[in-house]
Parts: C-alpha cells; sequence; structure tokens
C-alpha cells in the first residue's frame, strides 16, 4: 500500500479543514442573502417602495421598541418596511425564514414569544384599535442583498428591534439587539406566569445574590431604577462618568462565570458565529473593566391578575428592578419598572458599533467623504 507522506496528509487535513471553517463563517450570511432575496422577490413595486433603502440612508438607523402610534407620534417619523399584515401567506413564510437566519434556535423562539404577547396585552386592555397587533412588525432592507459590498436588513416593531450589517459577505454588526416583554410575567389566563425574558431576569437575580454582602452593596449603585434603559433608543450608546456597580475583578471564579453565563443568555439570541463573537469580547475584557451593576429592589413584586381594560404601561414600581452589564466595547441593559416591574426591556448594544458605525465610517474615510456614520459622531 502506497502511503501518503505525513506533510501532504497534513496539508490536505488543513485544507480540507479551512475549507470548512469557511463554509461555516459563510453560512449564516449566505442564508440571509438568499432569504433577503427571496423575500424582495415576492414584492410588487409597491410594497419594495417601502421596504428597501439605500444602505447610507438615515433610515437605517432610525429605530424604536415603541408601538405605532407612539412611536411616531413622539418621535416624528414613521417605520418603514413591509408588515406581516400587509403580506400574502407566501410572504410571510419568506420573512419568517429572514428572520430565522438572524437569530440563534433559543432566540427566535424567545422573539416569537415577545410578538405573541401582543396578543395578551391585546385582549388584557381590551384594545379594539390596532394598538397592540402581532402583525405589526416591519422588514426592511438596505442596499442590495450579496456575498459581495454592504447591504443591512432590518426586523421592527413593538418590543422587537433587530439590526444586521453585512459587508463583503461578513456580518460585521448585529446590534442593538433589543427584546422586550409586556406582561413580563403573565398574570392571568391560559398563558399565566409565561415570561418571555425569564432567563435574562433569574440569572441576574442569582448572580446578585450570590455576593457576599458587602460586594452586594458595591453592586446596587441606586436604590431606585432609572423608569427604563438609559441608553432608550439613541442611535449612539453612550453612558455618561465611569461604570458603576461590581467590577468581575472582585468577584470568585464561581461569580465570574455566573456573569459569563448572565452574558451568554443575551449572547446566544443571535446565530452561533455572532454569539461566539460576543462572548469572546466578554470573557477578553479585562476583569477590573466589565462591571456588573444594580439598581432598584433585588425581587420584585409578584405579577398580579390586571383589570381587564385597563393600561400596562407606566403605573411604575417605586424602586423597579435594573441592572447593566458594561464592559470597554459592549452595554446589555435590563429594565423593569412600568406596570409594577412587570413590563420588561432588555438590549446589547456595541459602544462602537451599532449599526455597523466603526466598520462602515472607516470605510467611508477611506473614500474621502464623510457618511452619515461619522455624522453621528
Amino acid at each position: 500500500m502506497t502511503r501518503v507522506p505525513i506533510s501532504r496528509a497534513l496539508l490536505l487535513a488543513l485544507f480540507f479543514l479551512a475549507a470548512a471553517a469557511a463554509y461555516q463563517a459563510a453560512k449564516t450570511e449566505a442564508l440571509m442573502a438568499d432569504a433577503a432575496n427571496r423575500l424582495l422577490e415576492s414584492l410588487n413595486r409597491m410594497q419594495r417602495m417601502g421596504t428597501v433603502f439605500p444602505m447610507d440612508a438615515p433610515e437605517r438607523t432610525n429605530w424604536h421598541y415603541f408601538p405605532e402610534t407612539g412611536f411616531a407620534s413622539e418621535y416624528g417619523y414613521v417605520r418603514n418596511g413591509i408588515t406581516f399584515k400587509d403580506m400574502d401567506p407566501k410572504q410571510r413564510h419568506l420573512a419568517y425564514g429572514l428572520l430565522s437566519t438572524g437569530l440563534g434556535r433559543a432566540g427566535f423562539v424567545k422573539t416569537m414569544n415577545v410578538m405573541a404577547l401582543e396578543d395578551i396585552v391585546r385582549a388584557i386592555e381590551d384594545d379594539t384599535t390596532g394598538y397592540r397587533d402581532t402583525e405589526r412588525f416591519h422588514f426592511t432592507v438596505f442596499g442590495t442583498p450579496s456575498m459581495t459590498g454592504d447591504w443591512g436588513w432590518r426586523v421592527e416593531g413593538h418590543h422587537v428591534s433587530l439590526h444586521y450589517v453585512i459587508r463583503n459577505g461578513e456580518l460585521v454588526a448585529a446590534s442593538p439587539t433589543f427584546l422586550g416583554a409586556n406582561p413580563h410575567e403573565v398574570p392571568q389566563g391560559l398563558h399565566k406566569g409565561m415570561r418571555a425574558l425569564e432567563r435574562e431576569e433569574d440569572l441576574a437575580r442569582a448572580l446578585l445574590q450570590s455576593l457576599e454582602p458587602a460586594m452586594q452593596k458595591k453592586a446596587i449603585f441606586n436604590k431606585q431604577a432609572p423608569y427604563d434603559i438609559v441608553t432608550m433608543a439613541d442611535k449612539r450608546a453612550e453612558l455618561a462618568g465611569e461604570p458603576q456597580g461590581l467590577p468581575a475583578s472582585a468577584m470568585n471564579e464561581p461569580q465570574y462565570e455566573g456573569l459569563l453565563g448572565l452574558v451568554a443568555e443575551y449572547a446566544n439570541t443571535m446565530p452561533p458565529e455572532i454569539a461566539a463573537r460576543r462572548m469572546k469580547a466578554a470573557r477578553d475584557a479585562p476583569r477590573d473593566k466589565l462591571f456588573f451593576g444594580w439598581a432598584g429592589d433585588i425581587d420584585r413584586p409578584a405579577a398580579k391578575p390586571i383589570e381587564i381594560g385597563s393600561k400596562t404601561t407606566e403605573n411604575r414600581h417605586l424602586a423597579g428592578n435594573y441592572y447593566r452589564i458594561q464592559s470597554p466595547t459592549f452595554l446589555i441593559e435590563f429594565a423593569n419598572t412600568q406596570n409594577q416591574s412587570n413590563h420588561s426591556h432588555a438590549v446589547w448594544r456595541e459602544f462602537e458599533g451599532d449599526f455597523g458605525y466603526d466598520v462602515l465610517a472607516a470605510h467611508f474615510r477611506g473614500n474621502g467623504h464623510r457618511s452619515l456614520y461619522e455624522a453621528a459622531d
């Protein structure tokens, strides 16, 4: 039997491993481009007009997590993009196909649960105006989906705001990543006890309770939670002053791993490649620059049945619940204060990478002109 020289065998193995790795890295981006094109091909000319925008359109960084009417009245512009309501059955399937490419398995289930809550809160509030609507989630595409050049897409509606930027076949940005839950815990009816953001709450509280009293005192930087996530829908994620809370360098190893487990809950909303990138950023962060901070009560009031026809916004719990995880590169915020701490908001932000600012601004500088990315600095 002829033996293949070890060096040649090794080179062949390395080649196939590299090819497999390249295929795996491109897999999500190729699926995104294919799914986006299939959806766009299904749209008529009128549907495309409000769905497809240039990559450098200011529309790309307009975002929020309010319901439709509240969004337009407060911010002065409407959400663009085709909604489930405006799609035929085939287009809906194609839209769900696109959405699935931008989420991990757990993230897809979580997003579906958030969307389903719109019908639950519609029944609780006895809304007949269309303010609460499971079909009012918008799909928008920027540029031309392909494995070359720059393009992006967004899915957004009440309590869902997901953003993606692809450059030359590489997913370079997937934030802001926002999900919310109203009710945070369904207080009554068929789905009583359901929590769409269950682990975001439980893992954070478990971490806080694992801290020794002196450490816990350091972690709780304010006795009252802010009304909402501090960065809200700002185009840039910015926090004034020094990081607040407890640095990971003060934690023992189980506590540090608990912190990383909480980060992973947010990271794993994304496809595996993006989740791995986010976890690497967390593990690579110097422990003295990775902070866990809490504001408000440690526990939240038990979810109580709501009188049908009542509002599920405002009416905040006096102390509320809020936490953040802050590193030099990313920020996680969670707030649960409205509706007596039964209405939650959770977000992953990148200080420089939201909307692909850092990558695309550098590209435009290289071409010798300014862009909307630099204008946001």
